[in-house]
């Protein structure tokens, strides 16, 4: 019998380092105070700045989903990495937090150490948008594990938020308003529904979508609204957050209401993406069905006291926000649901 190396089991460990030495100038273009170390050894270490008294971490971890299967398809890899920072970061925000690093974890059956840099670069643009360090990772090659040209994303990033300014929804009340922040497009949620349209629909990628491609709309990267949230919270209470992910508006607005709370949202009080429409009609999708497996057209909710609202918007507008009034809250029964369309 031959003599067997790691290569002949079908891992390329030079290809590995290479990667490695790629993703370094990429990761150090995202360093900001706290980072000790980062790209190279076994752990990460990230000292939290004396600035904070009671400081709490938040932690958060997600993928892309089924998004991937586009990116494969379409040979979009460049902002997928841009979606799996945005998950996290903006999971954290809710509480308040400032996002302070992030890891990856890249799988692949046969390292592609192009298609693997186009990522990682999305990666950091990411962590760069949400003011977080891109400081460690792990890149796995597998074999048999995967199919050709295709890989597994994941991530997580962890965050700081003094203790005593932790956003929770404790404070939200009957009369609140809630605005709402536009949307890219459908980010990276409801995928398999998606493609599942798509499939039966026979559509061409390059169809035109209002002026865009299909393509174009549905790889749009998820909006990453840290520094914005963080600007506001500065200046105003902000009473509670939901990032509109997985569970569309419908699912995830309750997380942050008390049981006796029901947010009423107002039917075209924002600007529904030709994206959804688009997906709507071709689907044949309730309308229900919509809101609560897409964020049709809002990414992120913020409540705040009414007498804030409009000073809210200012703010937020002036960092470069498309921002919507879209319901206010109401006191509720037992019986009625957490969220409702007028």
């Amino acid at each position: 019998m031959k003599e067997l190396s790691y290569r002949d089991a079908g891992v390329d460990m030079e290809a590995g380092d290479n990667l490695v030495e790629r993703i370094k100038p990429l990761a150090k273009k995202t360093l900001r105070e706290g980072v000790l170390a980062g790209i190279g050894g076994f752990g990460a270490l990230f000292e939290i700045s004396k600035k904070y008294q009671n400081p709490v971490l938040v932690s958060g971890t997600d993928g892309v989903g089924t998004k991937l299967k586009l990116a494969f398809e379409l040979d979009a890899h460049d902002n997928i990495g841009q979606d799996l920072v945005a998950m996290s970061v903006n999971d954290i925000l809710v509480q308040g937090a400032e996002s302070l690093f992030f890891l990856d974890y890249f799988a692949c059956g046969k390292l592609d150490i192009d298609i693997a840099e186009r990522v990682v670069s999305g990666i950091a643009q990411g962590c760069s948008l949400a003011g977080c360090a891109l400081i460690g990772g792990e890149t796995a090659e597998m074999p048999d594990m995967y199919p050709a040209g295709e890989y597994d994303l994941a991530g997580f990033a962890v965050g700081v938020v003094e203790k005593e300014n932790i956003i929770d929804g404790s404070k939200i009340r009957q009369g609140d308003v809630i605005l709402g922040l536009a949307s890219s497009g459908p980010h990276s949620n409801g995928y398999s529904l998606i493609r599942k349209i798509i499939k039966l629909s026979g559509a061409d990628f390059d169809t035109d979508i209002a002026g865009q491609s299909l393509k174009q709309a549905i790889m749009k990267p998820t909006r990453i609204y840290v520094k914005q949230i963080l600007a506001l919270i500065q200046q105003i209470e902000v009473k509670g957050l939901a990032h509109i992910t997985g569970g569309g508006l419908t699912e995830n607005i309750p997380r942050i209401l008390k049981d006796n709370l029901q947010a009423q949202l107002n039917i075209g009080s924002w600007k529904t993406l030709p994206i959804f429409n688009w997906l709507q009609q071709q689907g044949n999708v309730n309308q229900s069905e919509m809101y609560r497996v897409f964020n049709c057209g809002i990414g992120m909710i913020i409540v705040i006291d009414e007498n804030k609202a409009e000073q809210a918007k200012q703010i937020l507008e002036a960092q470069g926000e498309t921002v919507y009034t879209i319901g206010k809250i109401a006191d509720k029964t037992e019986q009625e649901s957490s969220v409702i369309y007028i």
